[in-house]
């Protein structure tokens, strides 16, 4: 038995969702941060657990061809890119292998996973960030977690997003530095700003940011939007989030716009969408256009089909496909967002889609009572995937064709073979990168019926 702090040498033969390269030892299994396929590391075990060694490299006699030197500082100690000591072609390899391994071991699939669409840009993508803030030893951090961890790495410019982030970052740290604002204590529950949300239409250039407070208001507002508004020509709107719950979620329910738009604008696959603090959009906009175009082609639409969105958002994947359908139905259970999608409708011009505000098992139901027999389901679940009574619902309703949209290989193939359960056969499976750098990867199957 290896033990702690022994010193093994280790062939790495894979690498996790979470970065860690795998190895063997003595018959065990050694998770090791930061290591590449291919890798020959000499390995300090750290810790022993039944599931496994964990260990640190401390040297790499023979290093793998995949490496490449970590372009930032903050790696790997920011939870955010596990991924960034390797080429993007090794990443993309690695992440189809993930969702071949996920869709043969848990799905019992045997179809085919096709080959991986990579993302158009590996740098900057991000038109999201949420920076989460804590007073650690005395110093304020605005950053990000660092993994497994509630610690504030501090980080202002991160490379996966856009440069305005990181102005609005300093001149947030500035206000609250300036006019003495608490900040929150998770522990305590207590102090009043928890985050800053950023938000960016990379088409239009609008971005939007959020202050995510335990309260319902600030001190030196004005201050703060006259700060925000200096650092960034392109803000369109300020937004205060009221997150009051004692909670790990950092989003709250309720918003107040304290200057400019409640919404900020967006051009996806050609249509202009708006979309408010608490839509979903996707973080990487020209990946997204990739993701649905091949969610549009196996959804196989010629012009006179019944499609059903659920988890629509802001209704970007239904309204991107609504001019080869007979009518649109999408559903989504934020309020804000079932209003953006029906907003995003009338601004493109769309009159054949409806909006639904509902949980989508609820109204998969309720659309079943009523005998709606659609062509199309689309799904684009939370990363927990489907219920076993909703896929039995869209399994009633007898869909041609399901188009399932995952950012979870692990719980699509589970989804998968609970659909073929209800006699629906996976046909195609195409991963597609929207998230390099990361442990990420989005999936799109399709599923027919085999009756």
């Amino acid at each position: 038995m290896t033990a702690k702090n022994s010193i093994v040498e280790v062939l790495i033969e894979d690498v996790t969702q979470e970065g860690n390269g795998v190895g063997r030892t003595d018959g065990a299994v050694v998770f090791v941060p930061a290591t590449a396929v291919g890798d020959r590391a000499r390995v300090r075990i750290v810790k022993v657990t039944p599931r496994g060694l964990y260990g640190i490299a401390k040297e790499l006699p023979v290093p793998s061809p995949d490496r490449c030197a970590p372009d930032c500082t903050a790696f790997p100690q920011c939870g955010g890119c596990s991924l960034r000591h390797i080429t993007y072609a090794a990443e993309c390899r690695l992440k189809e292998g993930w969702v071949r391994e996920a869709m043969r071991r848990i799905g019992g699939l045997s179809c085919a996973v096709e080959p991986i669409l990579p993302s158009p840009a590996q740098e900057g993508y991000r038109n999201k960030a949420i920076y989460p803030v804590a007073m650690q030893g005395g110093v304020l951090r605005i950053g990000f977690y660092a993994r497994r961890s509630h610690r504030i790495v501090g980080q202002r410019d991160c490379r996966l997003h856009p440069p305005a982030f990181g102005a609005l970052v300093g001149a947030f740290r500035a206000w609250i530095e300036k006019n003495g604002i608490s900040v929150y204590d998770e522990a305590a529950h207590s102090g009043l700003v928890r985050a800053l949300y950023l938000r960016q239409g990379e088409q239009t250039g609008q971005v939007m940011a959020a202050v995510i407070v335990n309260g319902d208001r600030l001190a030196r507002e004005e201050d703060l939007v006259a700060r925000l508004r200096g650092a960034c020509p392109q803000l369109a709107s300020v937004i205060l989030n009221v997150n009051r719950e004692k909670t790990n979620v950092l989003l709250g329910k309720t918003c107040r716009t304290l200057w400019g738009a409640d919404c900020i604008e967006d051009v996806l696959c050609g249509l202009r969408f708006s979309f408010s603090p608490l839509s979903f959009y996707q973080v990487n906009r020209a990946g997204a256009e990739r993701l649905y175009g091949v969610a549009a082609e196996l959804a196989g639409l010629t012009g006179g089909e019944t499609l059903v969105d659920l988890y629509c958002g802001a209704g970007t994947v239904g309204l991107s496909m609504a001019k080869n359908a007979g009518r649109l139905i999408g559903v989504e259970i934020v309020p804000q967002a079932v209003e953006n999608a029906r907003a995003n409708a009338a601004a493109n011009g769309v009159t054949n889609a409806r909006f639904l505000c509902a949980d989508a098992a609820e109204a998969a139901r309720a659309l079943e009572a009523k005998g709606l027999a659609p062509d199309v389901v689309v799904v684009d679940p939370p990363r927990k995937g489907l219920s076993s009574g909703l896929i039995g619902t869209i399994a009633r309703m007898a869909p041609r064709r399901v188009v399932y949209i995952s950012c979870n290989p692990a719980t699509a193939a589970r989804d998968a073979a609970l659909f073929a359960e209800q006699g629906y056969e996976t046909k195609r499976i195409r991963p597609v990168d929207m998230f390099p750098r990361t442990g990420h990867v989005e999936t799109v199957c399709l599923l027919t019926h085999t009756g």
